[in-house]
Order: structure tokens, then sequence, then C-alpha cells
């Protein structure tokens, strides 16, 4: 097992090249703590979505509008026979 982890990190050397190892490590630490970032940012959010506080009632009661009335009684419908 521990020779296949050598010949992995030989390969990838000879693949990248020793001068982009670096570059590729450092981007993967800042891809890994924008990552982190973002989880810390996601659970702030969640902290402070607590519901609304419900607002108290009035002291005036609200304003019923009703219903327009028909203006000419209507007759009954008519059935055939």
């Amino acid at each position: 097992m521990n020779e296949w982890v050598i010949v992995g990190i030989v390969a990838i050397a000879v693949i990248f090249g020793a001068t982009k190892l670096p570059e590729i490590a450092r981007n993967i630490g800042r891809s890994s703590g924008e990552f982190k970032k973002g989880l810390k940012e996601g659970d702030e959010v969640e902290a402070s979505a607590t519901p609304a506080p419900q607002p108290t009632p009035s002291a005036q009661p609200p304003t019923v509008v009703p219903a327009p009335q028909p203006t000419e009684p209507t007759d009954p419908p008519t059935t055939a026979i």
C-alpha cells in the first residue's frame, strides 16, 4: 500500500511538474477556506432568520366592507318540462 502512495506522488509530480504543485496546493487551500467561510455565513443566516414577532392587536377593530347588494330582484330560474 505504501509503495502505491509513493508511485502516485511521483506520477502527480511528473504530470503537473514541480513548479505547478505549490500553486495547485495554494488554490486548494484557498477554495477550502472559502468553503468554510460560506458554511459559517450560512449558519449565521439561519440563526438570524428567526420568525418575526407577531404584531400586537390594535385598539380599533379592522374595518369591514359589506358586500354589494343587487339593485334589482332576480327571478328564480324557470325549468322546462
